[in-house]
């Protein structure tokens, strides 16, 4: 969802500041304009600075926390269908200045699962970033670990920011391509 809806901070929230990804704290009663509601996160401007709002706060912003996904029916999953649920997990991503998610953007370069138990996956992803100086890598990063996590059969998630091969627009999948205007 793109708008620029006002909504007045209902309390004090940590916000990360788009591009540099620095914490800090916005205040009950400011004005935020949301930009972008997407993945769960919301990106909002204040006083003329662009921030990013995590799901667990969107009731700052008058909306409901996003419930945790349902545990998956018992039972043991296959690793096909674990991979399928993985990268269904990684297009709830975004990046807060693009309205595509990071598979489509291309920015995952690779998943791989390692069996650590019975029904019990380690996953390993390496990513990258549009811009190799963007400090939203950590805070990116960290949203795939979390989604990752949220899989009832992941324990373990590793998360490496990698530069090689460096991201470009040909990494795209034609969808995202379209959606920005590229096609």
């Amino acid at each position: 969802m793109n708008s620029n809806e006002a909504k007045i901070l209902t309390r004090d929230v940590e916000a990360a500041v788009v591009p540099v990804g620095t914490k800090v704290t916005l205040k009950q009663g400011e004005t935020a304009y949301i930009t972008q509601s997407l993945g769960g996160s919301h990106t909002v401007v204040v006083n003329g600075n662009m921030f990013r709002i995590d799901g667990k706060d969107a009731d700052a912003l008058g909306f409901a926390v996003p419930a945790r996904p349902a545990a998956a029916a018992a039972g043991p999953v296959t690793q096909d269908e674990l991979e399928k649920q993985i990268w269904e997990a990684l297009k709830a991503c975004y990046d807060p200045e693009i309205p595509v998610n990071i598979v489509d953007l291309g920015l995952i370069y690779d998943c791989h699962l390692t069996a650590v138990g019975q029904n019990s996956f380690k996953a390993d992803v390496k990513m990258t970033l549009t811009a190799p100086g963007c400090g939203m890598g950590p805070t990116l990063a960290q949203d795939v670990q979390n989604k990752l996590l949220s899989l009832e059969p992941i324990d373990e998630a590793n998360v490496e920011l990698v530069w090689d091969p460096p991201w470009n627009q040909s990494m795209m999948t034609e969808a995202a391509k379209l959606q920005l205007g590229l096609m």
